[in-house]
Parts: C-alpha cells; structure tokens; sequence
C-alpha cells in the first residue's frame, strides 16, 4: 500500500513509471469510449471513496473516469453530510470506517493537518486530491502532457511560472527537482514561495530562479504555466491583490519573450491573469492538459494499489 500526498515524498523513479504507464494506457485507449473498461480490468471490485471539502469539476470527474475505466468504482461523499463535520466524529474513528467500506480514498481538503491526520489512521491508500501546500496529482499529470505536447523528457526544457506562490507552483517546484527540469518563476516580490519551500529549493540546489520581472522569467521559455491570481478561499484584499499582479498579465507582449513554440497551461478555472488572445490561441493547450488528468489518475491508482504495469 502506498499513498500519494505531496511528490516531495515520492521518489522519482515511482514517479517515472507513473508517467510511463499513463502513457501506455492513453495510446491503448484511442478507441474505447469514456466508460469502457481497460483490458484485464485491473482495478475490478475495488471501491474509490472520494471526500470534497473544497470546489471541484476536473479532479472529481477525473477521478471518476479513472477508477470507472479501471474496473472500479467510486462514491463521493460531502463532508457536510457526515458526523465528521455535524456530529463531532473523530477523524479516526471516521478513518477506521472508511478503511472497512473502501479500497482508496481520495481527499480534497482545506486543511494539510487534516490530510495527515488521515492517513495516520487509514488502512488504505489516501491521495491528495489538492490541499493548501499541494496539487500532485494536477503536476504530475502537467508533466505527463508537457512531454506529450513537446516528444522530449522535461529534463530537457526549459519551464517558466508566471503567477502566485500557492499549492500549484509548490508541487511544480518539486517537480523540478524530482526531474531536474529548469523552472524560472515570475511573481511579485511580496508573493514570493514561502521561506519554507525556499529552504526546500536550497537544500536540493536546483536549478530554480526566482524573478520580479515577468519578462525575465518568460525569457526563452518552452512552456509557460499559470494559475488563478485569487485562489479559492484566499482571504486577501482581492483588489489590492490583482493591483499588485498587473505587469504579470499573461499576453501577446509577455509571450513574444518566450521561444517561438511555447506552450500555455494552465490548471483552471482561469481569471484575469491571462489574457483571452492568449488561453484561446494554439499555443494554449489547456484542454489537453485537463483531459490528460483522467489517464495519469488511473496510474496514480495503480501505484497506490501496487499494480503498475
């Protein structure tokens, strides 16, 4: 058994089978429709149970998908539903059921504290479906479809970052340095990653650079990720905010300092961070990008459950 929480804490060669086998189920998918199940239905009998504290459309309909397709199935529970949040349940006794019940759980959470709290007393897998320091499953899935858009491994490219320091570009930082990639992040001195993920970066003397000038970080970029300005639950002057993140619009001009073939991704939903020229081009591959999320999920799956192929 094995979770999947924050890919700082995979190793990288499990993250690289992961990505291969994604690869391998996608290509052997071309002509399935969307609830056939994969050949040898892998993952038959086994029950996903998914718990949302926070909004979600491509996670939770790629999780579906997911375990639907390995010849599983899922249930979601709303926490608004459960004694956990109305009655007072603990987290463990709730942990202990939910390990009777199910095969895996798949927790979207406000709380980090909470997350671990989980997993201490599960006896299956649990996988972070996205928290306040963290989106693995939304990265790895990024890095699948980088490597798919430009046929080279990500060690090879260079990566840029234009936007907040949030859960997303902690998971992206981590990325870096589980594959060596370059990652160049543009943002806001005031919005710079925490010093905790500073010290993170120090310690694995990676290849990451910080800029305050958006130009410089987009400089020769091969792609080029952003994310929403104002997050969910972001308890911020929103104004003051966005003010602050004006010349670190996502446009024609920005995009001009990148090469030639970059590409634009970005995890969704969008705001005002990047202009409409720009996501709607055909350098934006943002719908690739949220489909991809379906086939690396259901290797995620496979590793939790120790069936990689």
């Amino acid at each position: 058994m094995k979770h999947f929480i924050h890919l700082k804490d995979i190793p990288g060669r499990d993250l690289r089978k992961i990505i291969t086998d994604a690869k391998r189920r996608k290509i052997s998918r071309k002509k399935l429709n969307n609830l056939d199940v994969d050949k040898g239905a892998p993952l038959k009998g086994k029950l996903l149970i998914q718990m949302f504290e926070k909004s979600s459309l491509r996670t939770r309909l790629s999780f579906y998908l997911a375990i639907k397709q390995l010849g599983g199935s899922t249930l979601t529970l709303r926490p608004d539903e459960l004694h956990l949040s109305k009655g007072g349940e603990s987290i463990e006794d709730t942990a202990k059921i939910l390990s009777n019940f199910g095969n895996a759980f798949m927790l979207r959470t406000d709380s980090d504290k909470k997350l671990e709290e989980f997993k201490k007393h599960l006896s299956i897998p649990i996988i972070n479906g996205l928290s306040p320091s963290s989106h693995a499953t939304q990265i790895l899935s990024d890095v699948f479809t980088v490597e798919e858009i430009k046929k080279k491994p990500i060690s090879k490219l260079n990566i840029s970052w234009i936007g907040d320091s949030n859960n997303v570009l902690n998971s992206l930082i981590a990325a870096s340095i589980k594959f060596s990639f370059k990652l160049k992040i543009g943002c806001p001195k005031k919005y710079q990653p925490s010093k905790k993920i500073m010290e993170y970066i120090k310690r694995n003397k990676n290849k990451i650079i910080i800029y305050n000038d958006p130009k410089m970080a987009a400089s020769k970029a091969d792609v080029i990720f952003s994310d929403k300005v104002i997050s969910m639950n972001d308890k911020v002057n929103k104004l003051k905010k966005l003010n602050h993140f004006k010349k670190f619009k996502i446009d024609k001009k920005l995009m001009s300092f990148a090469k030639k073939d970059c590409v634009f991704l970005h995890c969704l939903p969008r705001g005002t961070e990047v202009e409409e020229k720009i996501f709607s081009s055909k350098q934006s591959k943002v719908w690739q990008q949220a489909l991809n999320r379906v086939h690396v999920q259901k290797s995620i799956l496979l590793y939790c459950f120790g069936k990689l192929r």
